[in-house]
């Protein structure tokens, strides 16, 4: 069997190396350059591969093919291999059947990183053998092929579930949808909730599927569809026999046949509305995989989050600085703004995405005092907001933001980096991003 894998990253060399394990005849082929540290991994393992470009010859002869989740379907080589019927499917797809560990599938527009975490934080503190894996850490293939644990926590995005065909997870989380990378879905929002909703597709009726009930897309679908899995809902405002919910500041989580779980919300580590509902939902895994209530409450408390999602940095003369840059939509920032509880100087913008910012404006006009737009193209942001706050600035660097966030702010106040969009105008990514506003912080 040959396994041709396109593209020569984490997921690619990890699927490379577990193909090479199980007896594919094997080669890796990136449009791109490779990083030296994966050629190297895939020299020393004896498998053969390019870059820089796509050898027809050598892919189109392929028994299955695993593309990474950055490679559009749209793609040309992709588009060839689909109409000669060659499957062309994930890493998770690819590597699921090589273990027997249970897998723990999580997705959503927004809160997935954290939830994905938290939910490994859990499982691991309890003692479990767990492996964290999918958009997060290590490649699952390269894991699957090392054979280390018992169960997997994966991060799953709608591109690794695009490329989904047998795979179930035993549990599938979905923390929330709103419209993201439509560009990948020809504009469509239908295309990508559907593409959410894949998680679920395999599930059986002894399978679990663990949703926020107060989201508007997950209603409709449930108007139209069926699963066979087992719901379980979480709630900010709904009481359910068999779920997840805030009731009198306390969290409650109630799966039947198993002891119910109760704690006070402020005793927990992570703050505002989205992450009490990631905090539902990653109980909700806990209790169904048998944990202990005293080692979930634990947990619970001392987990340190993420880093780039409302990540505090520093208070300088009483101001704090908080890096969202994980916020790459306007859904993400929505739930930045809102757990703010100071007046606010906002830092946002960058690529934008399709964005409808009018969804933010309730929350403008109540929290923010000025607002500072860090991208080439900040026309959009300025138009909707211009006439909404007293102070608006343009600036093309993470240092000059930050200067100018320090110059605007009275003690007491909040500098929030916030962006509701992509990074790629000015930064490598969104973890460069961050970093260089926690560099220019500590510089002020």
């Amino acid at each position: 069997m040959r396994l041709v894998v396109l593209g020569g990253g984490e997921s690619g060399v990890g699927t490379a190396i577990l193909g090479k394990k199980k007896g594919y005849d094997v080669f890796v082929s990136d449009f791109g350059k490779i990083k030296q540290s994966y050629r190297e991994v895939l020299i020393i393992n004896g498998i053969a591969w390019e870059e820089e470009t796509h050898t027809e010859a050598l892919i189109l002869n392929a028994d299955v093919v695993m593309k990474s989740p950055g490679i559009p379907d749209k793609s040309p080589i992709v588009k060839k291999l689909v109409e000669k019927g060659i499957p062309v499917i994930s890493e998770i797809e690819f590597a699921a059947p090589f273990t027997k560990a249970i897998t723990i599938g999580i997705t959503g527009s927004n809160g997935k990183t954290t939830t994905t975490m938290l939910t490994h934080h859990l499982l691991k503190s309890a003692g479990l053998n767990v492996g964290l894996g999918g958009n997060i850490g290590k490649s699952f293939a390269w894991q699957v092929a090392d054979d280390k644990y018992d169960s997997y926590v994966l991060e799953l995005s709608s591109f690794q579930l695009d490329g989904m065909i047998d795979y179930k997870p035993h549990i599938a989380i979905i923390t929330n949808i709103s419209p993201d990378h439509l560009d990948r879905y020809d504009y469509k929002y239908e295309n990508y909730i559907a593409s959410k909703f894949r998680i679920t597709m395999n599930q059986t009726e002894e399978d679990f599927l663990i949703y926020d009930a107060d989201d508007e897309a997950i209603a409709e679908w449930f108007k139209r569809n069926k699963t066979k899995a087992q719901l379980i809902p979480f709630s900010l405002g709904k009481i359910f026999e068999k779920g997840a919910f805030i009731k009198d500041k306390n969290m409650e989580v109630n799966i039947i046949n198993e002891e119910e779980f109760t704690m006070e919300t402020e005793t927990m580590a992570l703050e505002g509305k989205h992450n009490m509902k990631n905090a539902m939902a990653a109980t909700s895994v806990a209790k169904l995989m048998k944990i202990r209530n005293a080692t979930i409450r634990e947990s619970l408390s001392n987990f340190q989050g993420v880093e780039h999602r409302l990540e505090k940095v520093l208070k300088i003369q009483n101001v704090q600085y908080i890096n969202d840059s994980k916020a790459t939509n306007v859904n993400a920032t929505f739930f930045a703004l809102d757990s703010m509880n100071t007046p606010t100087v906002w830092i946002v913008g960058g690529v934008d995405k399709g964005n409808d910012y009018n969804e933010l404006m309730s929350l403008v006009r109540e929290k923010v005092k000025a607002i500072i737009c860090l991208g080439i193209d900040n026309k959009k942001i300025i138009d909707v907001f211009g006439n909404v706050v007293d102070i608006m600035i343009e600036v093309n660097n993470m240092e000059d933001a930050v200067k100018m966030g320090q110059r605007l702010t009275e003690k007491g106040d909040t500098v929030l980096l916030s962006p509701a969009c992509a990074s790629f105008d000015l930064f490598e990514n969104y973890e460069d991003r961050g970093n260089q506003f926690k560099q220019a912080v500590k510089n002020l």
